[in-house]
């Protein structure tokens, strides 16, 4: 057999072994866990375990039946809170529904909560809002939360979709001080490039899906931001607040991932010792 016919024989399979990879991949959910250590945590809050779900797009491409994996990964991880970033579906409003079917079934002591991201607006704002409420996820659209532990307590709020929605941070920041430890939900992570201020520690967002397709991890050709490859993943330092962008769960079309593998963010907050 010449070289020729071999290298030929080569690329055919690595391309079959490509093409079976990114088929693969969207189901190969990881569990990404992520520390965070602030001085502004308070010490009945150290340790609390926190799970960021982004980007489920129950759909064409995700089942119910996958939405019912992801609840049964999320409650097997006992978290103390549960926050989902937006995108809870694909294509077409009648997905609505089944998916918080499911999601009303995950247990967190401290509660739930989330946001609506680009495509809730698309397929029905009004329809989200409705089944978060009746599955027992505090909507935070432009809304805050204390979240209060024995003597202790946090500041957890939203903001509405960058793209389709207004956003406001009153609401959050109006009654809380330097001291405490503020959490922000944007759907988009771009909205960290409108602060001017230090007064938001940490800022979870999805949207990105991690570039979905990516150059092995480290480059993607498409990211929906208008800052490139900077919130296409993890977390990132900004001037004023520190963002992590999680890959998410599901996908959009096409349905495949390439080194961007699904996950499940376990955040743990850590006081950090003054």
């Amino acid at each position: 057999m010449s070289s020729v016919i071999k290298i030929g024989f080569s690329l055919i399979f690595l391309g079959l072994l490509a093409a079976g990879y990114v088929l693969f991949e969207p189901y190969w959910l990881r569990i990404n866990n992520v520390t965070l250590i602030h001085q502004d945590i308070p010490l009945a809050f150290d340790g609390m375990q926190i799970i960021f779900a982004s980007d489920i797009h129950h759909g064409p491409y995700f089942s119910q039946a996958r939405v019912k994996r992801v609840v049964e990964t999320i409650n097997h991880l006992t978290p103390d809170l549960v926050i989902f970033g937006g995108d809870y579906v694909h294509r077409d409003p009648q997905y609505i529904e089944p998916c918080f079917e499911e999601l009303q079934h995950i247990q967190a002591p401290f509660g739930k909560f989330g946001v609506l991201g680009n495509h809730d607006h698309w397929e029905s704002a009004v329809i989200t809002r409705q089944q978060m409420q009746k599955a027992g996820i505090t909507n935070l659209d432009n809304r805050s939360v204390w979240i209060v532990k024995e003597d202790a307590r946090i500041k957890l709020g939203g903001v509405g979709d960058l793209w389709e929605d207004t956003q406001d941070l009153r609401p959050t920041l109006h009654d809380t001080t330097e001291n405490n430890f503020v959490m922000l939900v944007s759907h988009n992570p771009d909205f960290a490039e409108t602060l001017t201020m230090r007064q938001i520690d940490v800022m979870l967002s999805g949207h990105t899906h991690g570039g979905q397709i990516t150059l092995f991890g480290r480059w993607a050709p498409l990211v929906p931001s208008r800052y490139g490859q900077k919130y296409r993943a993890g977390m990132v330092t900004t001037p004023f607040t520190t963002v992590l962008i999680t890959h998410g769960v599901g996908t959009i079309t096409p349905p495949v991932r390439f080194f961007a593998r699904p996950e499940i963010v376990v955040l743990t907050l850590r006081m950090k010792r003054r």
